[in-house]
């Protein structure tokens, strides 16, 4: 996840979070939308190189959140389930065989990963980690409220990470969402020890020169 806030009067920007973008689809710029006022946040699931050219000069600050590939694909495959508009109605086996192949409609996960890891160290970007956020969500909240210059008093530092904590639940637990789907290790629960095997072969071959690394098991 990427987004941007300004706080500029002019060009403010505005993308669906649910628009469907992808490396050989999209490689135009959000439109402008005047009704968005500043400081604003917009969600979107663009790689790096077709963000605004105000995010790659710095003018804007992007918050990035990565979870490992092994979940990821699960719950991705139960949110194309889960959406009559995607009407997706293969095996688990067949949507994780497209997922390695880059062959789903964001584009390649290994690309987009690796793109926004080559600029964690830019002053305007924050690369986050889903497990992170499960280990410690008070370390995660402070760090947030740091990279975007917000000012919280223990109270109120308090007070943000249980709703946070709060928002976790509900993303794990939520009757309309299948069950556990924002929880650490999902995969466990529906990977074969062979498709286990492939999967860490292809993250090998395609992961191999990078240094990030994520945790599969909390």
């Amino acid at each position: 996840m990427a987004c941007g806030c300004r706080r500029s009067a002019a060009g403010r920007w505005r993308r669906s979070p649910t628009s469907r973008c992808g490396p050989a689809t999209c490689g135009s710029s959000p439109t402008p939308s005047p009704e968005l006022t500043s400081p604003r946040l917009i969600k979107s699931h663009l790689p790096y190189r077709f963000l605004p050219s105000d995010l790659h000069n710095g003018d804007s600050k992007v918050i990035y959140m990565a979870r490992n590939p092994k979940d990821l694909v699960v719950s991705y495959y139960q949110f194309h389930r889960s959406l009559r508009t995607m009407s997706y109605r293969g095996t688990f086996q067949e949507f994780c065989r497209r997922f390695m192949n880059d062959k789903l409609g964001y584009g390649s996960w290994f690309e987009h990963v690796q793109e926004f890891w080559e600029h964690r160290m830019d002053s305007n970007v924050l690369f986050l980690k889903y497990e992170d956020m499960h280990r410690d969500l008070v370390t995660m909240v402070e760090q947030l409220a740091r990279f975007l210059g917000v000012s919280c008093d223990k109270t109120q530092l308090e007070a943000l990470t249980e709703h946070c904590h709060q928002l976790v639940d509900q993303c794990c637990n939520a009757e309309a969402l299948p069950v556990g789907r924002g929880r650490v290790g999902l995969w466990k629960d529906i990977f074969t020890v062979s498709m286990n095997e492939k999967f860490d072969l292809v993250y090998k071959q395609k992961m191999g020169k990078c240094d990030l690394t994520f945790d599969f098991y909390l």
